[in-house]
């Protein structure tokens, strides 16, 4: 079987930043099994693969290296990227398994739009004792979504500082932690880790960001806000929350593409 199979950068508008993933283009349907072993393959944080049902309605499915994931916004932003780039529509609709179907919009401005759902993370009442141990700087507060523990810290200082015990992070799975202060230059920043899913730290993780987004809105008073994601290569989103979603924007670029046979 010969599929094709595209490399791109998302959340940036240039090479070698941003994060990484690889989109498989499908014609029909292909075991989880293969799809696994294609993610482990590439050894991208993300593997998108996505068949079309009709002109403009696809399926997306995720997989790091590790596991099948719920939800990858950058993943889904890059796969948007190659949909918009081989055809001559500017709307798409994503059906996936376990969050419902995404909206994606092409804009003038070499963005692309991305409705997401708004998943607001709830104060956690009692820490996991693990944090005591696994964290160098303690947050001031730590909240829970269905994807991971919000820490938040008074210094954006601490987010370019801290050290982690990774090992002891797994132990924590399935939820992945997040930390993220208030920013001088951007609304806030973030770093991502999710050593039990996918791998030590995420480049750039556009599903957290409809967690901190609506977090952030209400702290700041605002509903669009700008987002940069710390890691070493580091990325900028925009953001806009609404009541039920979450609006991101962003660039990608093509780093290769060709076939995969198996």
């Amino acid at each position: 079987m010969k599929l094709k199979i595209y490399q791109i950068d998302a959340f940036t508008n240039e090479i070698y930043k941003g994060n990484s993933a690889a989109v498989v283009i499908l014609d029909k349907k292909l075991d989880e099994k293969t799809m696994q072993n294609i993610a482990i393959e590439n050894n991208l944080s993300e593997t998108a693969f996505i068949q079309q049902i009709d002109n403009n309605r696809y399926t997306i499915r995720w997989f790091s290296p590790i596991c099948e994931i719920d939800f990858c916004g950058h993943a889904t932003l890059a796969a948007s990227f190659v949909i918009f780039d081989v055809s001559n529509i500017d709307k798409i609709y994503f059906e996936t398994l376990k969050v419902g179907v995404f909206e994606i919009y092409k804009q003038e401005d070499n963005y692309i739009k991305m409705v997401l759902p708004n998943t607001k993370p709830i104060i956690v009442n009692e820490l996991p004792s693990i944090f005591k141990q696994a964290l160098s700087i303690q947050p001031k507060e730590v909240l829970l979504n269905n994807q991971a523990y919000c820490l938040i810290y008074e210094n954006e200082e601490d987010i370019y500082n801290i050290k982690l015990d990774l090992e002891l992070l797994k132990e924590l799975k399935p939820y992945d932690v997040v930390i993220s202060a208030k920013s001088n230059k951007y609304d806030f920043v973030s770093r991502y880790f999710w050593p039990a899913n996918g791998g030590d730290e995420d480049p750039v993780t556009g599903s957290i960001h409809t967690a901190l987004a609506p977090y952030w809105s209400e702290k700041l008073n605002k509903n669009q806000l700008i987002a940069y994601q710390a890691s070493k290569r580091g990325g900028v989103l925009k953001c806009e929350v609404c009541d039920d979603n979450v609006i991101l924007l962003g660039q990608a670029v093509k780093y290769m593409d060709g076939y995969i046979y198996i």
